[in-house]
């Protein structure tokens, strides 16, 4: 149960990509992780542990063993979540209210924002005496709401109404007049002519609780994908050290396809893991060969099967919450699991006692992506997609399994202590490293 409670407080305190991993960046650095700087040189020591983040909405982290660097174990997850954006110019009055001018961030359920307190985050760029300052800033009380239409005025909505974002999903957060930048500011301490840019965002207020029978689901905000980041931390700060270089990767807009510097499309990775080669005294093509040995897990929620619906899934490779980790699959490699990738995280999972279950969707039902082929493009490595079963994907509420916490977090940590030897193609040897 610490566990689930620390997964709890953690989605609490991130409700946005920036809060996410500065949450992050502070457990990093509580377990002993030094920050690094992208415009500075690095200065790495062997045994120590270090973090870089980029935007401020992205993370990677690292581990170097004692020795030369001979392969990467990467575990990468996502940031962001779907939700709405403010505008540029966000407010405007309407008929004696205050409304904000919105945009869809992300596919999400629309309707499930519907009449659910609502409060603004993100960050605020801040005119100093030093420069263009970032802080980040959370509107924390309940701001706005996205009233529905009665029903007397809307009499087919129980039978399917298309919504229109720049019309049915505009929040009110007061009444005329009201000034939401005003609040940013007082919130921040600082005169309102002080902040000259911004990105901020409509949260979901809804506090992460339990529910169930026995307690054993999640209700919560953005379970999609910050279940995964919250486990790939903890799995990395709680493994032993061991002969390859562990890494964390959280990126960021993974919800709009990765295409940005922060993203999994970009040349973050790939660069951060080249740097860490050079500093560590990597030469020739020691590099190029230490990504040929390396392996990734790319984390992100899959879907368990609706108990109303489970006819929109395939009968033979179904997962439910508290059921373990899934390791997800797709012909076209929307997903990055082979038979390679999957014997080898199964192998690890099965030495660890971490449950394992399968998914792949119905074969006239296309399903999503994910961010493991993506980054695959840039630094090429064994990868597999795994994720934790849940409901409602991409709703304002999501569900999930307490139990299945744990499982991944283990299965994670079991990852890094292993010593995965890819002798060459066709050729992998497993073991587990002996440290105190």
């Amino acid at each position: 149960m610490d566990r689930v409670q620390g997964l709890l407080d953690f989605l609490k305190n991130s409700p946005t990509a920036f809060h996410a991993v500065e949450n992050l960046r502070t457990m990093l650095e509580g377990a002993g992780y030094a920050p690094l700087n992208e415009g500075e040189s690095w200065r790495v020591e062997p045994g120590r542990g270090y973090y870089v983040t980029r935007n401020r909405s992205s993370i990677i982290a690292f581990r170097l063993p004692e020795g030369s660097v001979d392969h990467f174990q990467i575990v990468a997850s996502h940031s962001d979540s779907p939700c709405f954006k403010l505008k540029p110019t966000a407010e405007h009055d309407a008929n004696g209210y205050a409304v904000l001018n919105v945009e869809k961030y992300g596919g999400m359920i629309m309707s499930s924002w519907f009449d659910r307190p609502l409060s603004i985050a993100g960050r605020a760029i801040v005119e100093t005496g030093d420069g263009l300052e970032t802080r980040l800033v959370y509107l924390d009380r309940d701001l706005a709401m996205i009233p529905s239409m009665p029903i007397h005025f809307n009499r087919d909505v129980n039978d399917g109404v298309k919504l229109n974002p720049q019309v049915d999903m505009l929040p009110v957060y007061g009444a005329e007049g009201a000034d939401y930048l005003k609040m940013v500011a007082e919130t921040l301490g600082i005169p309102k002519e002080s902040i000259v840019g911004f990105d901020l965002f409509l949260v979901n207020r809804d506090a992460p609780r339990l529910w169930g029978a026995e307690g054993e689901f999640i209700a919560s905000p953005r379970l999609d994908d910050l279940e995964c980041a919250y486990a790939s931390a903890k799995a990395l700060i709680g493994a032993k050290p061991t002969g390859h270089v562990d890494v964390l990767c959280v990126f960021d807009n993974e919800e709009v396809g990765s295409g940005t510097k922060q993203g999994a499309d970009s040349t973050f990775l790939a660069e951060v893991l080249r740097r860490v080669a050079v500093a560590t005294g990597a030469g020739g093509q020691a590099f190029e060969a230490a990504l040929a040995r390396s392996m990734m897990l790319s984390a992100d929620n899959a879907h368990a099967v609706h108990p109303n619906h489970p006819e929109k899934y395939d009968a033979d490779n179904r997962v439910r919450m508290n059921g373990g980790v899934v390791v997800k699959f797709n012909a076209n490699q929307k997903y990055t699991s082979d038979g390679v990738s999957q014997a080898v995280f199964e192998a690890i999972c099965r030495e660890s006692g971490v449950p394992v279950q399968r998914f792949a969707n119905r074969s006239d039902i296309p399903g999503g992506s994910t961010l493991g082929n993506i980054a695959n493009a840039h630094v090429s490595m064994i990868t597999v997609d795994i994720g934790l079963a849940q409901l409602a994907m991409h709703s304002a509420n999501e569900c999930a399994g307490t139990r299945d916490i744990s499982a991944m977090i283990d299965a994670m940590r079991a990852f890094h202590e292993a010593e995965i030897d890819i002798v060459r193609d066709g050729l992998i040897r497993l073991g587990r490293r002996n440290s105190n």
